[in-house]
């Protein structure tokens, strides 16, 4: 029953923005940086695939225009 509900979206990119970062050294800042381009290259990525996806539904469920 609880596949039925929405799932709860946490803020992770929030939580990183707000985290100090003074703590980090020059190497883990490094690490962090690229496994941050690597979440963003994810997202962008599935972003595309979301839009291709809406635009073939479009494209299928489009009104016929009338001759």
């Amino acid at each position: 029953m609880e596949d039925d509900l929405p799932r709860k979206r946490g803020d992770a990119a929030g939580q990183l923005a707000r985290e100090q970062l003074d703590s980090y050294s020059q190497d883990e800042l490094l690490a962090r940086i690229d496994m941050l381009e690597a979440e963003i290259a994810r997202v962008k990525a599935h972003h595309a695939k979301a839009a291709d996806h809406r635009k073939l539904a479009d494209t299928l469920f489009k009104p016929r225009e009338s001759d």
